[in-house]
């Protein structure tokens, strides 16, 4: 799919560093995101596509669900509860703390219907450490979706599940967001389903351009030390 040159820019960076102490993080980044777009990242662990993500985020942190790669899930709280952190700013505080101690119908419906979409139907009231790392990743996605903002940014959000359920997750997250940045270290998924590629190594921008003009032999390659 093609995006439209006119289309409103969302993210914008111009020969961008990041340094961390002594260690240079990102270098040179140039990079434009419009709305619409659907961009996977890819490049070998330590690249810096987590704070490539990061750095976005901070632009336009209001229209963005984020799915961050260690989760950030409460284990002391529901699957329910959890979930629900993502809609907080959509109601005041006080309603908030009411649903914490019991359930409002409302939420408790489309967060039930949500959960069945990613497969955890019957894990509602369940504490995220009673989880498996796929069950847990879910809902890290469900809160993301939860949020119902345009942009959507995930770090690795399907890393820990099997081939059929990382499909189906990523093709709801395509299907529920105008605009996707999501980091990748599965080479076909970011083929199959994202019409443009951003390849880091070391910090810096090695390719940005269109997925179909890659094939799975590119990719490796970008992996190669």
């Amino acid at each position: 799919m093609s995006v439209n040159a006119d289309a409103a820019i969302l993210f914008q960076l111009q020969q961008f560093d990041l340094t961390l102490g002594k260690h240079r993080v990102l270098h040179n980044i140039n990079l434009t995101v419009r709305q619409g777009e659907k961009i996977a990242i890819i490049g070998p662990s330590g690249a810096g596509k987590s704070s490539l993500l990061e750095v976005l985020y901070r632009q336009q942190p209001q229209q963005i669900a984020l799915c961050p790669q260690q989760g950030g899930l409460v284990d002391m709280l529901s699957v329910y509860n959890n979930i629900f952190m993502g809609g907080l700013e959509r109601h005041s505080s006080v309603y908030n703390l009411l649903n914490l101690i019991r359930s409002f119908n409302t939420p408790r419906a489309e967060i039930q219907q949500l959960c069945n979409e990613l497969g955890l139907e019957d894990k509602l009231w369940h504490s995220p450490d009673r989880l498996s790392g796929g069950q847990r990743q879910r809902v890290a996605v469900g809160r993301a979706l939860y949020r119902q903002q345009p942009v959507f940014l995930g770090d690795e959000p399907v890393s820990a599940l099997d081939p059929l359920q990382a499909e189906n997750i990523l093709q709801l997250l395509i299907n529920r967001h105008n605009t996707l940045l999501i980091s990748l270290h599965n080479r076909r998924l970011a083929l199959a389903h994202f019409d443009r590629v951003l390849a880091l190594r070391a910090g810096e921008l090695v390719y940005d351009g269109p997925a179909a003009a890659l094939t799975s032999n590119d990719l490796d390659a970008f992996y190669a030390s």
